[in-house]
């Protein structure tokens, strides 16, 4: 079947990831379904027509524009393949555009705000395997803005201490080598000497539980988002807050967007630059708050 082939290229050709699949899987399968119903679903009889019906729908539904974007996305993708391999001629998706989408500018956490959290839980909190690894897991956040799955990836052999670099492997396998602090390189040390006594054992994964298993994205977004609801007037809690929070200091403190870009793992600028206009917000603020005329 189309799909199914479709879905093992994207798997084991381009390396997307088990969750991106699984997205790609149900967008095409709902496509199918709102087209064919329970009848043999026939993509070379897809016309632009029926693909614009499908978006009306869709926003008739409910769905937001980013939403259906995504859809969207995944029926191109999946038509291209068809396209490229020569079981369809003609590509039904080239004159396709979805609905236009407002900029979401990302959430972060200030700089003030962050410096403030990070010391007082090393100083108040008892140095227990779970306390020692929060602390970990937030300042690495912070300090190298690697995404949730990225960070409950991590091996053991990926951290260099003596070169204080981080080898993190993100999406389609790509990896990239993070630089890190003497004050990270302190509280991950810490991490790791009581991880060892508290488990008996050297872990595989870097960040486990206490009994050596390793940590699920899941885990990691509670323990995460606990920490920050101590941080006021925050209005979304993740880890990848603490993402945007890195990027948004990088840049405010004047480093280079390419070198932000490279340091994120983003395929293209275009998806740095959002991180511009979150700085540029911040100075607009400063200026209607600061100026007599403003």
């Amino acid at each position: 079947m189309p799909i199914s082939l479709f879905l093992q290229y994207i798997q084991y050709e381009k390396n997307y990831s088990a969750h991106t699949v699984a997205a790609y899987e149900n967008d095409l399968r709902q496509f199918m379904q709102f087209v064919y119903g329970e009848e043999t679903f026939h993509p070379e009889t897809i016309d632009t027509k029926i693909v614009r019906e499908w978006i009306i729908s869709l926003m008739e539904e409910g769905y937001s524009p980013r939403s259906v974007n995504r859809k969207l996305s995944s029926l191109k993708a999946f038509y291209r393949y068809l396209y490229r391999y020569k079981q369809i001629d003609h590509n039904p998706m080239k004159k396709i555009s979805g609905p236009k989408t407002n900029k979401i500018l990302p959430y972060f956490v200030k700089d003030k705000d962050m410096e403030t959290l990070l010391p007082n839980w090393t100083d108040s909190e008892e140095k227990t395997f779970e306390n020692e690894r929060d602390k970990a897991i937030l300042d690495v956040f912070y300090s190298t803005g690697m995404r949730c799955a990225e960070l409950v990836g991590l091996k053991e052999e990926d951290v260099d201490f003596s070169a204080q670099l981080i080898k993190v492997t993100g999406k389609r396998n790509k990896q990239r080598l993070i630089p890190f602090s003497m004050p990270l390189k302190t509280s991950l040390l810490d991490y790791c000497n009581i991880r060892n006594e508290t488990t008996g054992m050297q872990a595989c994964m870097f960040f486990t539980r206490n009994d050596g298993r390793p940590l699920t994205n899941n885990m990691v977004y509670h323990i995460v988002r606990k920490k920050l609801t101590e941080v006021p007037n925050l209005s979304k809690r993740s880890p990848h807050v603490l993402r945007h929070t890195f990027a948004t200091s990088m840049l405010n403190n004047g480093a280079d967007l390419n070198a932000v870009k490279e340091l994120l793992g983003h395929a293209s600028l275009s998806s740095t630059e959002v991180y511009t206009h979150t700085t540029f917000e911040e100075l607009k603020k400063t200026y209607h708050l600061a100026h007599p005329r403003a």
